[in-house]
């Protein structure tokens, strides 16, 4: 149970310059820039799921979280937020280095989920956009409203002081849901979720799906872990890892205020993921 508990603590603060550093570039946008900053990060858009890929396979938890709240004060777009929660490497790449895995092997995973990232992520954005309603009215930023959701009148605060007060809130948030889920974890066992997968080709997809969709680095762990013990096959442990966005979709429910939205964000991801995790899977 200590070890729970200390194991929960360290992956927590891993996280606190994540959650400060995005917290604090979104209090410089609303207190200091103005609208011509405002319509740059509006123009380059569309170019937002390219580079959001690109920075999601880097091994760490906390850019999730940054997209979520970014995405949240709709300052990146839908298509940008599944680019990077699908290319998010989280802990699949240490593990990969420290177990000596081909260098092949990992750069084929890493392009993989970042070719599905940038795919996935502009094709959003170009559906969205053509369903889009043309509206004569200027679109207005809406990172205030996290502010609002908190009620602690950042407005009133410097830059510096409110960015701590949200990080603070949002770290302790993670840590509670973090310390439940990992004791559910170590109540199942690994080998009881190996089980669950093992021998499924279609269906072993659809469960890996669902351990990645355990909102931390747990997920990609067990995943990364089960593969190379060939317990599940490469297309599971694809599908697995794409889902897997850290902490990123738990971040997204606590700052996004539309509960719906959230659902379908979380329904696209896992879709996209299991049918890429199936048909890697026919592929490989």
């Amino acid at each position: 149970m200590i070890d729970i508990l200390l194991d929960t603590i360290i992956d927590s603060i891993k996280l606190l310059p994540f959650l400060f550093i995005t917290y604090l570039i979104m209090e410089y946008l609303e207190h200091k820039t103005g609208e011509k900053a405002k319509k740059v990060i509006e123009k380059s858009g569309k170019f937002g799921p390219i580079f959001g890929g690109i920075l999601g396979i880097f091994p760490q938890c906390g850019f999730s979280a940054a997209a979520a709240n970014l995405y949240a004060g709709k300052v990146i777009t839908l298509g940008t937020l599944i680019a990077i929660f699908l290319s998010t490497s989280d802990e699949m790449l240490p593990i990969l280095l420290s177990e000596s895995v081909p260098v092949y092997t990992i750069i084929t995973i890493l392009a993989i989920k970042l070719f599905i990232g940038i795919i996935a992520g502009l094709l959003i954005d170009i559906i969205g956009q053509a369903f889009k309603k043309k509206k004569e009215d200027k679109i207005e930023q809406e990172i205030g409203h996290i502010c609002e959701h908190e009620h602690c009148h950042c407005e009133e605060e410097g830059i510096l002081k409110s960015s701590i007060k949200h990080t603070l809130h949002i770290f302790l948030f993670i840590f509670i849901i973090s310390l439940l889920i990992n004791f559910i974890i170590h109540w199942i066992g690994e080998e009881n979720l190996a089980s669950l997968i093992l021998n499924m080709p279609v269906v072993g997809p659809l469960i890996a799906g669902l351990v990645g969709l355990i909102p931390n680095c747990a997920g990609s762990v067990i995943l990364t872990q089960l593969y190379l013990e060939e317990v599940i096959s490469f297309g599971s442990m694809i599908g697995g890892l794409l889902v897997g966005s850290g902490i990123g979709i738990l971040i997204l429910f606590r700052v996004n205020e539309n509960k719906k939205e959230n659902i379908k964000i979380l329904t696209i991801l896992y879709t996209i993921s299991v049918l890429c995790g199936i048909l890697v899977d026919f592929i490989h």
